[in-house]
């Protein structure tokens, strides 16, 4: 079936890479390795067969089902959400007997708190729509107990960056998150202009610091090449924030990205 370029559609071919996506997302990361202090290159999946009990998985974009066929290996039940119309009416059909419920449905107006029971999500998701979906499952009431995505690699790598944004700084407020392995673009028909990679989100119960916090930071951001005391000189006279960046000991020059979610928070609590 013929792609749809304003939906960004690039279905992966590797069934390999589909598997392993699944198994992150059935069985998360490897305990060992988010105790250890050493950079590896990828996150591992854990050897946890049982999935800690996990039956349900929600598919975000399933497309033609290369990875929903992986899911339903691993899951006893996948719902998939799709926006064409054209996957959703056919994606059905190509797994008779399945428990599988599919939706046509735009991912950002679904509402997950009619699913039940523990569950994840999972998907190859378009590049555009990134953000956007990445706020959806980490702000939900109904939290899904992980989250794993396929999505450009440049992103990923942002994201668990010790430079931060603004969409790191909220993922980490929301979240633990670690990277899986880099997809080339060449894995993918049509081949998309660069390279993807799985990135594993584990929500926490609650976010470490308030909305407000990250308001803050966003004003902060307001012009990321910028130093941060005078991007925040809008909210207090420029020697009055000297004082406040000398007395919680953070540079005077910083730039935004230098700030952790921490010095964020102890910004706001005097700002």
């Amino acid at each position: 079936m013929k792609n749809d370029k304003s939906l960004g559609q690039h279905w992966l071919d590797s069934r390999v890479i589909l598997n392993e996506i699944a198994i992150y997302a059935k069985r998360g990361v490897d305990e060992e390795f988010k105790r250890s202090d050493v950079d590896l290159c990828y996150a591992i999946p854990s050897l946890n067969k049982e999935g800690e009990g996990i039956e349900t998985c929600l598919e975000i974009g399933p497309g033609l089902g290369t990875l929903t066929s992986s899911l339903l290996r691993e899951f006893k039940k996948v719902i998939a959400v799709e926006y064409d119309k054209r996957l959703a009416n056919n994606l059905p059909s190509s797994f008779p007997g399945k428990n599988l419920e599919v939706f046509h449905e735009d991912i950002l107006a679904f509402d997950f708190s009619g699913i039940k029971g523990d569950y994840v999500v999972a998907g190859n998701i378009p590049y555009y729509v990134t953000s956007p979906i990445i706020e959806k499952v980490l702000t939900v009431e109904n939290k899904p107990k992980r989250v794993v995505l396929l999505i450009q690699q440049e992103v990923a790598d942002r994201i668990v960056a010790r430079k931060e944004t603004i969409l790191s700084l909220f993922v980490k407020n929301r979240a633990k998150v670690w990277v899986g392995p880099i997809i080339n673009r060449e894995e993918f028909t049509p081949p998309p202009k660069v390279d993807s990679r799985v990135i594993i989100f584990e929500p926490k119960a609650k976010p470490d610091v308030s909305d407000e916090v990250l308001k803050l930071a966003k004003i902060g951001f307001s012009s990321p090449r910028k130093k941060v005391i005078n991007n925040l000189a809008i909210k207090k006279p420029l020697a009055e924030l000297k004082e406040i960046f000398e007395k919680l000991d953070i540079d005077l020059s910083a730039r935004p990205g230098d700030l952790t979610l921490n010095d964020w928070a102890r910004l706001y609590l005097v700002v």
